[in-house]
């Protein structure tokens, strides 16, 4: 029995296939983004449309998704958050990151995703990019030629630089 891709433990059948093959809708915010990916993994390009928010399925690209689909291999999903978007809510938000290799190089989609529900279906509405975190330094910037601070008498290029 295959497991599904989305990383659930469960077999296909069990899990996205319901949703993918079938005519059940998703119950969460969550099982619909494990279902979508699924269908990138499987090249259900229909499912990833008629599972878009009908107010943005003139932004859908078929042949650029499609295309996208074909030439990733998919290796991974990781859902790192998710705010509301559950079987009593209508709308939802789920962070994820996608794993996957294009032309043998590896690859991470990273999106927040924004779900909404539509006649008691959820369906993808929009997607951004996380804001990237700007590290601060905690202590004093250590030169190539300053005493390394591990104590070892050395220059820091010399030991632990």
């Amino acid at each position: 029995m295959e497991l599904c891709p989305c990383g659930s433990e469960k077999t296909y059948g069990d899990c996205c296939g319901v949703y993918i093959d079938g005519d059940q809708c998703a119950p969460t915010a969550e099982a619909l983004m494990r279902s979508r990916y699924t269908a990138y993994t499987r090249i259900a390009i229909d499912y990833i449309y008629n599972t878009t928010h009908s107010s943005q399925r003139d932004n859908f690209d078929r042949k650029d998704n499609e295309k996208w689909a074909q030439k990733t291999d998919w290796q991974s999903l990781e859902i790192v958050n998710t705010i509301d978007g559950g079987a009593e809510d209508d709308t939802g938000v789920v962070e994820f990151i996608a794993q996957y290799r294009e032309k043998g190089k590896p690859g991470r989609h990273h999106e927040i995703a924004e779900f909404r529900k539509e006649d008691g279906c959820w369906y993808f509405y929009d997607g951004r990019a996380p804001k990237i975190q700007q590290v601060k330094r905690e202590g004093p910037k250590i030169g190539r030629n300053d005493p390394c601070p591990c104590g070892s008498s050395k220059k820091y290029k010399k030991c632990c630089g």
